[in-house]
Order: C-alpha cells, then sequence, then structure tokens
C-alpha cells in the first residue's frame, strides 16, 4: 500500500467516525427533546365564542396534539368530559378547554318535570336570566267583558331555570314593524306538575308572561293578597 492508498484509507476511517458521531448527536439531541417535550395528549381548542350558560357540544371543538407537560392538570382530554355540561364563563374561540370552564347542567329533582315556554326578550330577560336562578313568573290577563278588569298574577313562585335557549325570531317573515314582541327566549324550568300545569295555561291565554330574577337565598313566599293584582282596586282604595 503506498502512501497515496494509505491517505485515502485514513480520511475513509475519518469520514466514517465523523458520520458516527453526527448520527450520535442527532440521537442524543432527540432524546434530550423527548426528555423535555414528553409524550403527546389529545386536547380540545375552541373552534368559536361561546357564550356564559350555553350547553355544550362536540362540533364548537377541534382535536389537536400538545406535549403532555405543556397541558395543565385541568386540560380536558376527553369531550365525554362535557356531556350535560354548560360553559360557566364566555369562552374565547382559541382557547384550550379546561375543566373549571363547564359545570354541570342543573338537573331535575325527584318530581318535577322540564317545560319550556318564550319569554319576551323585551321584558329584559335576554343575557340577565342564566341556568341555575330563581325567578317569580307573573301572568297578565285581559278581562273576559268590559267590566272585568285586566288583572296581573303571581302564577309560580322561585321557579328554578335549568336552560336558557338562543334569541329566536317569533315571526321572520313578519313586515309589520309595529309588532310590539319581535324576539323571545325559550326558558325551560324544572316545575311539579301543578306549577306546569299554571306555566302552560299562561302561555296559552295570558296576554304576557314576564319573569323576575329572585335573589339568590332571598325573598319569601308571596302573601295570598299580593299575588293578585288589578290597577282598579289600587285606585279605589282610600288615601292613608
Amino acid at each position: 500500500m503506498n502512501s497515496r492508498q494509505r491517505r485515502g484509507v485514513i480520511l475513509l476511517v475519518l469520514s466514517v467516525l465523523c458520520a458516527l458521531g453526527a448520527f450520535a448527536g442527532v440521537l442524543a439531541v432527540i432524546r434530550d427533546v423527548q426528555t423535555k417535550v414528553g409524550p403527546e395528549l389529545t386536547a380540545y381548542r375552541l373552534k368559536d365564542d361561546i357564550a356564559p350558560y350555553k350547553t355544550l357540544t362536540d362540533d364548537q371543538f377541534e382535536r389537536i396534539s400538545m406535549p403532555e407537560r405543556w397541558l395543565s392538570k385541568n386540560a380536558v382530554t376527553n369531550l365525554a368530559a362535557i356531556r350535560g355540561k354548560i360553559a360557566v364563563t364566555r369562552l374565547k374561540a382559541g382557547s384550550l378547554l379546561q375543566s373549571d370552564m363547564i359545570v354541570d347542567r342543573p338537573a331535575l329533582a325527584r318530581g318535577q318535570q322540564e317545560i319550556a315556554i318564550l319569554i319576551d326578550a323585551a321584558t329584559g330577560v335576554a343575557g340577565k336570566i342564566t341556568p341555575g336562578a330563581s325567578v317569580n313568573i307573573y301572568a297578565t290577563f285581559e278581562g273576559e267583558d268590559d267590566k272585568t278588569p285586566d288583572q296581573s298574577r303571581l302564577i309560580v313562585e322561585k321557579a328554578k331555570v335549568i336552560d336558557v335557549g338562543k334569541l329566536t325570531a317569533l315571526d321572520p317573515d313578519a313586515r309589520d314593524r309595529t309588532r310590539r314582541t319581535a324576539e323571545a327566549v325559550p326558558i325551560t324550568f324544572a316545575l311539579d306538575t301543578a306549577d306546569a300545569q299554571r306555566v302552560a295555561y299562561a302561555e296559552s291565554f295570558a296576554t304576557h308572561v314576564r319573569l323576575a330574577l329572585v335573589a339568590p337565598g332571598g325573598g319569601t313566599d308571596a302573601a295570598p293578597g299580593d299575588r293578585r293584582y288589578v290597577l282598579d282596586e289600587e285606585l279605589q282604595e282610600p288615601s292613608r
């Protein structure tokens, strides 16, 4: 073997050693990254904003993968966790879904049933009454004839709200701009049979049904005389 061949062999060996060194370096970097990043887990990101107290559905989220070490302990990794849940605050698009963003949808107690009615949005219901709230339900009835005065009645006290639907146009094709009621909100209550019948009757025959929000833990049962109001009777009372 002459000197030129020996130099070639030496260069070849050096090239192999450099290649092995580079490969070992790449493996070391990969191991280091894996050590720092760790395995990936499934997480869920919001596609759009979600309003508070709205029931959550699978199509509101997109599935992504993230390193386990970058996810908080309360990150939702399985969409089964949102079944029967509602948003506790306004959720922003692009946010990762966390378990502290959601709460259980208010449930029915024994002997209760769900009943939903449309409430005029003009009364201030929209955005102010939420699932879990307690409300008094008032209905206004017209007199049967000219001699019978109109009256307002408290038909259900402290009704439990379990769901608030989306703002709905009562008649999207209507051209009459004089309509007082253009939009309504479907409100679902948890009521016993008697109260559910009162609400159903009021929705069918009352001229207006309104809700009054009851402060948490506050208020007492209305006296029998306070459950019915007629303006004519008040005007006829002697001044004190």
